[in-house]
């Protein structure tokens, strides 16, 4: 086990708490959440302060953070070409299909949301920038992990950890494989309220000059506005501006 820093540690436990409140927490709370002492919250809070991380509201008195971790983010984001490149037409695909829109990217067992374009319809997704979910229940991941060898695909099931997330999600490893058979052959895959019940989505991967997979975008949207009907109109959809994404970052392949 790698040697972990104490106090960089509880500090970034203070930040991942602070992010789950938009209107701030007290010290009292973020003591009870963190299980540290509030004179050790306060110290920690001090530095974070310093920093630039989290500022203390002058009426409540309460802890917030404030955008600088957003920036170092946003710095990470923007030096990943497929970001940039992909922007416009992810916005000609959700004006196509009403639907929302995401890029993502692969880091270890699980995808990052990169980039999203909301649709004008009116029930919410409740995915953000930044929100990280597992590579093998989303529709995204599972395109990714399509591109696989079989025994990459082993590796990263057997290193994850496999939740029933809703009664459709897929915790075998043998059906996975076959259904990653359906996705090699579609060239897509589909999230059936895998990873959220009332939700579907699709995916599929986008490629880079150097015919690797760089990342994968979907189309997401509730089963009561994007139906099962629809399912083969927007994959088309899909895979047309995966490929146009593709070629922008020099893909040479279909």
């Amino acid at each position: 086990m790698q040697e972990v820093v104490q106090s960089v540690d509880r500090s970034l436990s203070i930040l991942e708490v602070l992010s789950e409140y938009e209107d701030g927490l007290g010290i009292t709370e973020i003591s009870e959440k963190v299980g540290l002492h509030k004179s050790t919250i306060h110290r920690l809070l001090a530095t974070l302060i310093y920093k630039g991380y989290v500022e203390q509201s002058s009426t409540t008195n309460k802890y917030k953070l404030t955008l600088k971790l957003f920036e170092l983010g946003s710095k990470k984001v923007e030096k990943l070409n497929v970001v940039t490149v992909s922007r416009p037409f992810l916005h000609e695909l959700m004006e196509k299909t009403n639907e929302v829109v995401h890029l993502v990217v692969r880091e270890g067992n699980e995808i990052v949301y990169v980039s999203k374009v909301e649709s004008e319809n009116t029930i919410r997704m409740h995915s953000r920038i930044g929100r990280r979910a597992a590579v093998c229940c989303t529709a995204v991941g599972k395109s990714m992990l399509s591109h696989m060898s079989d025994e990459e695909v082993e590796e990263i099931w057997n290193t994850s950890e496999i939740k029933q997330l809703t009664q459709y999600t897929i915790t075998d490893l043998n059906e996975f494989k076959e259904h990653l058979k359906l996705v090699r052959e579609r060239g897509y895959a589909v999230d059936e309220q895998e990873n959220e019940l009332g939700v579907r989505c699709i995916g599929t991967s986008v490629f880079n000059y150097k015919e690797e997979v760089c990342g994968a975008i979907s189309v997401s949207g509730p089963i009561i506005s994007f139906t099962e009907d629809k399912i083969e109109a927007y994959a088309q959809l899909l895979k047309e501006y995966a490929n146009k994404i593709s070629k922008e970052l020099g893909y040479k392949g279909i």
